[in-house]
């Protein structure tokens, strides 16, 4: 190798070995600080839950490391050595930061308000008029509902749980089935009674106009194909709009006929301002989880929401 092609070898190299870091055992990094910050190996040991003798061995192999006496030891404990008090207050921030970051990381999942984000459709149909009864139970607890359709991204979005629809396929979450997602067409009494509905051909209902969520496209497929009604709507107008509420508001206010979700216009289907002409539900094998990282600190207002939330749902269920 010519003289050029090694001088060009080390300037490659060079800030490589300034990128280096060169840190000690960090065990007994810990160790130092804690016997410094205390001046007694017995207490260190009393908080660090071990023995004198293991304090005592950390601090010899951070030692051996550095090169360098760092206590010193008499009949009445340990002290400091100059280069032992030099290299704990230059190491004590360094402590302190992670400490101090270690706590804020921790922090942000179990205190404060617990964040909850799900649909603008489940926030205003189904969670929302339960919260009162959760804000009953835990008054200290404040919640902060967000609404948003993609799927939560815990690392990105700044919430503690998440009320998503799908098939409990989400490899690192935690996931607690709410209910099965139950469809059927649903419209408005009066609509029934414009258009002369006959009760006994219900089919003829699907070649009037229907009414669809951009969000659910697939909702009415799936219903006609599974009661075998398809050829009943092949030609049919469809009028779509931008979340299922406008679209069941739509129905009520007798546009057409719409797919509703059974779970979420239990309200309206027991007042009558709603009724299902078919009768003839259809239960799906997606449904509406409440979601949260697998990894993670269970907090209290977590664990309070989950429960409650799982208790609600089973006294609907047995109602």
């Amino acid at each position: 190798m010519g003289h050029n092609e090694s001088s060009c070898l080390n300037t490659l190299t060079l800030p490589l070995r300034l990128m280096s870091r060169r840190l000690p055992p960090l065990n007994p990094l810990r160790v130092f600080d804690v016997v410094a910050r205390t001046g007694s190996l017995t207490t260190a040991a009393s908080e660090m839950h071990v023995t004198q003798s293991a304090v005592s061995r950390q601090i010899a192999v951070l030692e051996e490391y550095v090169g360098a006496e760092l206590f010193t030891r008499g009949r009445h404990g340990v002290a400091l050595t100059r280069k032992g008090q030099l290299y704990a207050g230059q190491i004590k921030p360094a402590f302190d930061t992670i400490s101090a970051a270690t706590d804020k990381l921790m922090n942000a999942s179990t205190q404060g308000a617990l964040r909850v984000r799900t649909y603008t459709t489940f926030a205003g149909k189904w969670l929302v008029p339960r919260l009162h009864e959760f804000k009953r139970r835990h008054p200290d607890i404040e919640v902060k509902l967000s609404t948003a359709v993609p799927e939560v991204d815990f690392d990105r979005d700044p919430v503690d749980v998440a009320i998503q629809f799908g098939d409990d396929n989400w490899p690192r979450l935690q996931a607690d089935l709410l209910f099965l997602d139950e469809i059927e067409p649903i419209c408005s009494p009066s609509y029934l009674e414009e258009i002369g509905f006959d009760s006994g051909h219900p089919e003829r209902l699907l070649q009037r106009q229907l009414l669809e969520s951009h969000y659910r496209r697939t909702d009415w497929t799936d219903w006609l194909s599974g009661t075998g009604l398809s050829k009943w709507a092949q030609h049919t107008e469809r009028m779509t709009f931008s979340t299922s509420l406008l679209t069941w508001q739509a129905a009520m206010d007798g546009l057409g006929v719409a797919i509703g979700q059974s779970a979420l216009l239990a309200t309206e289907l027991e007042t009558g301002l709603i009724v299902r002409p078919f009768n003839r539900p259809m239960q799906r094998n997606k449904g509406h989880f409440l979601v949260r990282p697998k990894v993670q600190r269970e907090s209290r207002k977590v664990m309070a929401f989950r429960d409650w939330l799982l208790e609600i749902v089973q006294i609907g269920q047995r109602a």
